[in-house]
C-alpha cells in the first residue's frame, strides 16, 4: 500500500456491521452486487467460511463497505480474505475504501492477503483505485471477468433485437407454446430444479455442490434469489437461478432436462428471467462469465457484445505473502470449491509454511 493510501485510510473509520437491514440497505443504495448481500455472506458462513461486514465512514458519512469472507489457512499464513464482487462504494472512492478495509483486515485478522473481485469495468476509475490502494493483479481468477451484461433499461423490443435471429425465433415459439414461465414457489418445485441441475451437470461434465448448498441459497437469500422456471403442466423442464440486488441481477445457475431440450425451453426461460428481473427494477443482468465452451456459446446468442470486468486483485497483508503467492497457488483456486479441494490446499500450505520456517531459521 502506498504512503498516500495509508494516509487516506487513516482518515476513515472502519467498523463492523451486525444488522442485516442496515447492511442490505447500504448495498442497495450504493448499487452493490448481490454477492455482497447479507444472505450471501450467511450462505458462505454455513459452508467453511467466516463472514464479516465492514462499514467505512468519513465522519458521520458512510462511504461504503465490504463483505469480507475468510478462509482459514495453516500457521503462519492464518487466513485468506476475499471480497466477492465488492467493495460496495462509488468507484471514485475505491482507493480510500479499499485501503481502509485492507488496514482493518490486517490489524484484526493478520490475513496473508486480501483478494478482491469488484463489479467494476476494466479500465474504470474503480480499477485504478485498486492499483492505487496497493492491490496487484492476480493471474488466477475465481469469478470470470469476461462476461455478458444486458442493459435492462432497454425496451423489451430492443433486448429482443439484440439476439440472434434463431434465438428470437426460439424465444417467440416458446412464448406462443404451452409452457408456463414463472418463479419457483415451493420446496417440491425446488426438488425438481435440483434434479434437473444434477442431470445438466452430468450431461455437460461440470462439477456441482451437494444439494444442501443450493437449499441454503434458497433459505438465506430468500426473495433475493428467485428461480425462474419453465413448467410443462406441474413439471419443471428448465430453470434459471438468479441472485439480485436493487440494481443487478446475477445469474447463478441454469439447467434443462430432456423434455425441456426437446421444447427448447432453455431459450424461453432465459427470456423470462430477463423480463422478470427488469420488472423487479434491476437495470443490468449479468450472465456470469464467458469461457470457450458450449454454455458460453449459448449465452452469447442473447446479445451482440461482451463485457470485461476488472478481474482479480490481491493486496499483500503479511510478511508471509511471498510464501502464499509462490507456494500456494492451489489455495487461490479453492476459494469457491468444496472441502476436498480445501484440504488439499491445507496440505500444500503446510509444506509451504515448513519451507518458510526453514528459510527464516537460516
Amino acid at each position: 500500500m502506498s504512503p498516500e493510501s495509508q494516509l487516506a485510510a487513516r482518515d476513515l473509520t472502519v467498523r463492523p456491521c451486525t444488522d442485516r437491514a442496515t447492511w442490505d440497505g447500504l448495498v442497495n443504495a450504493l448499487g452493490g452486487h448481490p454477492l455482497q448481500l447479507w444472505g450471501w455472506g450467511e450462505l458462505k458462513a454455513a459452508h467453511h467460511w467466516r463472514t464479516e461486514r465492514l462499514l467505512v465512514s468519513e465522519g458521520e458519512t458512510v462511504l461504503g463497505g465490504a463483505q469480507v469472507l475468510y478462509r482459514g489457512l495453516p500457521w503462519p499464513l492464518k487466513s485468506l480474505a476475499y471480497i466477492s464482487r465488492g467493495p460496495v462504494c462509488a468507484p471514485e472512492d475505491a482507493e480510500r475504501v479499499l485501503a481502509a478495509v485492507g488496514r482493518a483486515v490486517r490489524e484484526a485478522h493478520g490475513s496473508v492477503a486480501l483478494v478482491a473481485e469488484p463489479d467494476w469495468e476494466a479500465g474504470s476509475a474503480g480499477e485504478r483505485g485498486l492499483a492505487a490502494a496497493g492491490f496487484r493483479r492476480a493471474e488466477s481468477t475465481i469469478l470470470i471477468p469476461r462476461t455478458l451484461i444486458l442493459d435492462l433499461t432497454l425496451s423489451e423490443d430492443d433486448l429482443m433485437a439484440g439476439m440472434s435471429r434463431t434465438t428470437r425465433a426460439n424465444v417467440r415459439k416458446n412464448l406462443r407454446g404451452g409452457l408456463e414461465f414463472r418463479t419457483v414457489a415451493t420446496e417440491a418445485e425446488l426438488d425438481q430444479v435440483l434434479a434437473i441441475y444434477r442431470e445438466t451437470a452430468a450431461r455437460a461434465g461440470f462439477g456441482i455442490h451437494e444439494d444442501r448448498y443450493y437449499r441454503d441459497i434458497w433459505r438465506f437469500l430468500g426473495e433475493d434469489s428467485p428461480v425462474v422456471a419453465a413448467f410443462d403442466g406441474d413439471q419443471v423442464v428448465a430453470f434459471v437461478w438468479i441472485a439480485k440486488s436493487a440494481g443487478t441481477a446475477f445469474e447463478l445457475y441454469g439447467g434443462v432436462n430432456a423434455a425441456g431440450q426437446k421444447a427448447r425451453a432453455n431459450y424461453g426461460v432465459k427470456w423470462a428471467a430477463f423480463t422478470a428481473m427488469k420488472a423487479a427494477g434491476c437495470t443490468r443482468y449479468d450472465l456470469n462469465g464467458l469461457l470457450n465452451d458450449g454454455i458460453s456459446d449459448f449465452k452469447k446468442q442473447f446479445a451482440q457484445h461482451e463485457d470485461l470486468l476488472a478481474g482479480t486483485w490481491e493486496l499483500p497483508l503479511s510478511p508471509f505473502y511471498s510464501v502464499y503467492s509462490t507456494g500456494m497457488p492451489i489455495a487461490r483456486r479453492t476459494l469457491l470449491q468444496g472441502r476436498r479441494a480445501a484440504k488439499a490446499a491445507v496440505r500444500r500450505a503446510r509444506g509451504a509454511a515448513g519451507r518458510a520456517r526453514q528459510l527464516l531459521q537460516r
